[in-house]
């Protein structure tokens, strides 16, 4: 395994916003891996599954060497933990989580990024000064909108904007999208809950990563910006920035899921 590994900035925010009680919102950020996750279920529990997931995600960082099925079997293990304390707490019951995030693992013998999701929170990448977005929603709308019914803009306002249609909580959980791509110097990486990406269009976050190279100052700025266009939820962005110059070469970048199975069934988010 290459033993090269890019210089790498990151930064960490997160607010309650202006309408929820409490934040159900939990991230990790250890060595190499981030971690987002959104809970759902009211009360604590979406705290607690948002929690259980984010620390079992990010127990990988204890890892020498990691690969993508090592990513996969840990959000399989966070989504028992989560059953197996909903189990214990009957309060608990019902209560799940999105799961997104990213992390440097081995590929033939080299480092590469690898992005995995299930549920609606978000990764971004800016490579060459252009963002885009890596994961695909696991939503009722987001659904809508990829058979063209309707459009990114009009998701923003759908009534069904809430229904996620894969989430941590379940039994069986439903499978995680994955990605993997090299690294490449200057690039970024946002990881946010639908907080942050239900209140700021892509142009938006685009433009504070351009105005804050600094990691931790973008971070606190996207969820600032977050909060006063609304803070209708609450608000959660890991921003990770690949040293260097953004690279000039033409990237042929892996931005298709290695499985993407919908779920059959809505979970409202609370």
């Amino acid at each position: 395994m290459s033993t090269t590994v890019p210089a790498i900035s990151a930064g960490l925010a997160t607010d309650v916003g202006r309408v929820r009680a409490h934040n159900e919102d939990s991230a990790c950020m250890q060595g190499t891996v981030y971690v987002v996750a959104d809970g759902m279920g009211g009360h604590a529990a979406g705290e607690v599954a948002s929690r259980i997931a984010a620390e079992t995600v990010g127990e990988l960082a204890e890892r020498s060497v990691v690969q993508v099925r090592d990513i996969v079997a840990q959000v399989g293990e966070a989504n028992r933990r989560i059953l197996a304390s909903a189990a214990r707490h009957p309060e608990q019951t019902g209560m799940g989580t999105t799961v997104t995030g990213l992390a440097l693992v081995s590929v033939g013998g080299s480092r590469h990024w690898a992005v995995f999701n299930i549920g609606d929170s978000r990764v971004y990448r800016r490579l060459d000064g252009r963002l885009s977005q890596v994961t695909v929603d696991h939503s009722e709308v987001w659904e809508l909108v990829e058979r063209g019914l309707i459009t990114p803009e009009q998701a923003h306002r759908h009534p069904g904007r809430n229904v996620v249609t894969r989430s941590l909580g379940r039994d069986p959980m439903g499978v995680v999208d994955t990605w993997v791509f090299p690294p490449y110097p200057g690039e970024a990486f946002v990881i946010c809950s639908d907080g942050l990406s239900n209140e700021l269009t892509l142009e938006e976050i685009e433009a504070v990563l351009a105005d804050h190279p600094d990691a931790d100052e973008a971070a606190t700025e996207l969820v600032r910006r977050a909060v006063e266009a609304g803070g209708r939820d609450n608000v959660t962005a890991i921003v990770v920035a690949v040293q260097g110059e953004d690279s000039d070469s033409d990237v042929d970048e892996d931005t298709t899921p290695r499985e993407n199975v919908n779920g059959s069934s809505g979970e409202s988010r609370s």
